[in-house]
């Protein structure tokens, strides 16, 4: 009698445990069957589960210094990175002029404006950090009034928005990428002359040149690269 009781309550078990019933919301009760089915005395059904489901509040978007992440960041972020990256074709009869310095050099940069690559770099690594729109957008390269523009009128638009948002630089690091000419006779000058722009203290600024160990257009000297990355302090 006892195995025929444990036999029928295990059956009871499986056919009450395939009936499901969705949960309500609002603080409505539903009964679900346990998951764990213990062995009881014949003629006991098994225990069930009383579930009460309330309505989660709306997630709420997360928040960073009080604006949301999904659209642009809040202005009151105590700091602010941003990277940058210009590459130049080099071709005869240019000038090759680099942080606001002519260096000496048979190729310049050909481009809309005056070609600066490295202060070109520099703006977009503040426009980026700064989460507004690129030079290109800014400065557009069909527009006829920055034809032959000198660069430093772009850096100081950027530099002018950077105080704008209540930022001012905290350190900047650039790396220029050419085969020739070598740099360090005039890495100095350029460097003084870009911490100028910036209204930087020169320790904040450092300035590197590499080669390219004569690897693709600009280790065959047809190109110029720079990358620059800016850490934006708020005031």
């Amino acid at each position: 009698m006892a195995m025929a009781a444990a036999t029928n309550f295990c059956a009871s078990a499986s056919i009450s445990s395939t009936k499901k019933t969705t949960p309500s919301l609002q603080g409505r009760t539903c009964s679900l069957p346990s998951t764990h089915h213990h062995f009881l005395s014949a003629g006991r059904r098994p225990a069930r589960l009383s579930v009460t489901a309330t309505a989660a509040p709306p997630s709420a978007v997360p928040q960073v210094d009080g604006a949301t992440t999904s659209g642009k960041a809040s202005k009151a972020l105590p700091f602010r990175v941003g990277h940058g990256f210009d590459l130049h074709r080099l071709e005869p009869g240019y000038p090759l002029i680099i942080g606001g310095i002519n260096i000496p050099h048979e190729r310049g940069c050909e481009a809309h404006s005056d070609g600066d690559v490295l202060l070109h770099c520099v703006v977009d690594a503040i426009l980026g950090a700064l989460s507004l729109p690129d030079i290109g957008q800014i400065f557009p390269d069909n527009d006829p009034k920055w034809k032959g523009a000198a660069s430093s009128v772009f850096i100081k638009e950027a530099v002018r928005l950077m105080h704008e948002a209540g930022y001012e630089i905290g350190n900047l690091d650039a790396t220029l990428i050419l085969q020739r000419p070598k740099l360090s006779p005039f890495k100095e000058a350029i460097r003084a002359n870009l911490c100028e722009l910036l209204g930087a203290d020169p320790a904040a600024v450092n300035l590197k040149a590499k080669t390219h160990e004569k690897v693709d257009s600009l280790g065959e000297n047809r190109s110029i690269a720079a990358h620059t990355v800016v850490l934006l302090m708020k005031k």
